[in-house]
């Protein structure tokens, strides 16, 4: 299973999001920091959630980043993320 499916996953599981969409964007970061061959290391992330109602844009980010725990353990670099609060 690739990254991005684990990404998925893991942020379906978490946060059940209205709508979710997982970019791989390592080719944009090759040679720097981080990145390594094969990718996989650097995503955008465009989450849409109900989880996210009244929070703030940094505790969205904390809960984004704390469903991808596992993912940055085993080598994910960097996130982009654009999270909104689903209605």
């Amino acid at each position: 299973m690739s990254r991005r499916d684990r990404i998925e996953q893991a942020l379906t599981a978490a946060l059940h999001p209205a709508t979710l969409d997982v970019r791989d964007e390592s080719h944009l970061h090759v040679g720097h920091a981080g990145a390594r061959p094969g990718g996989e290391t650097h995503y955008r992330i465009i989450i849409s959630a109900r989880a996210f109602q009244g929070t703030t844009l940094v505790a969205r980010h904390r809960l984004v980043n704390e469903a991808l725990r596992d993912e940055f353990a085993t080598g994910l670099h960097a996130l982009a993320i654009a999270a909104t609060p689903a209605n």
